[in-house]
């Protein structure tokens, strides 16, 4: 069981977007994928999905579903724990909700070989204590230079408040791979010289390409509505290279991703 975290400095990078497509892209691997939309009180998966879940992870929270009652089909066999919109104190887990997230995953290790987390943007400590509990952070970042900038702040404050050294970075919404690499470059000289013992892996890099927002428009994945676009290839790519590779920190089993979350 692995557990990914998908997080970025800031909003608007596409993070969502990353999730969603990286999950299709390893459904289609063979791999058993779940998607936990952890952004508690903004939702997005389900509305890049066009999916209306009746029922949402604020309904197990209080004890009125099952979890079995809130996950919502995706995408080919992938399942995903729809998040609420406009539930302010969602962005707090108390520890009751925290013990009870425990209770109620402790036997999905079996059913699930990918967890997919797709975090708030930002620092928020919503957003690092899912962070700090996943196995491989993926963090995404855009050429923008607010985008830089958030980016290393996120990975400066998961150094030095929780002692995290390993992240692997997706660029998104470059030209070409050139692009891609310097922005990476960009991010990892600065993370070097101020962070040490910092280790930033090149994950990869998504091109920009107009078949992005018209598939958020269609509300569907890119992957189904247009498989042979750019952006898509370097999803695929990316997929694959997630699932050949073994996990960068050797954290093992959601019953340790879970039972972490509870020690923050």
């Amino acid at each position: 069981m692995r557990t990914l975290s998908v997080s970025s400095g800031k909003g608007g990078v596409g993070k969502s977007n990353v999730v969603v497509n990286l999950a299709v892209a390893l459904d289609r691997l063979g791999r058993r994928v779940m998607i936990l939309d952890a952004d508690l009180g903004l939702a997005n998966v389900d509305v890049l999905l066009g999916l209306t879940p009746t029922h949402n992870i604020s309904h197990v929270l209080d004890g009125t579903r099952r979890l079995d009652e809130v996950l919502v089909p995706g995408p080919g066999n992938i399942r995903i724990m729809p998040a609420s919109s406009g539930v302010q104190h969602l962005t707090q887990l108390t520890q009751e909700q925290k013990i009870l997230f425990v209770d109620l995953l402790d036997d999905m290790e079996t059913d699930v070989d990918i967890l997919l987390i797709d975090t708030g943007a930002g620092i928020s400590d919503t957003v690092l204590y899912f962070n700090v509990a996943a196995q491989e952070k993926i963090v995404v970042v855009t050429p923008e230079p607010t985008s830089l900038t958030d980016a290393y702040a996120f990975i400066k404050v998961m150094f030095t408040r929780h002692g995290e050294r390993f992240f692997r970075i997706l660029t998104n919404a470059v030209a070409d791979e050139k692009e891609g690499r310097a922005v990476f470059r960009k991010l990892s000289r600065v993370a070097d010289h101020f962070l040490d013992g910092i280790s930033l892996d090149y994950l990869g890099w998504i091109p920009r390409d107009p078949s992005v927002p018209e598939a958020v428009r269609r509300q569907k994945a890119l992957l189904e509505v247009f498989p042979g676009a750019p952006a898509s290839r370097a999803f695929e790519d990316i997929a694959r290279r997630l699932n050949r590779e073994a996990p960068t920190m050797p954290k093992g089993t959601i019953q340790f991703f879970w039972k972490r979350l509870l020690k923050m």
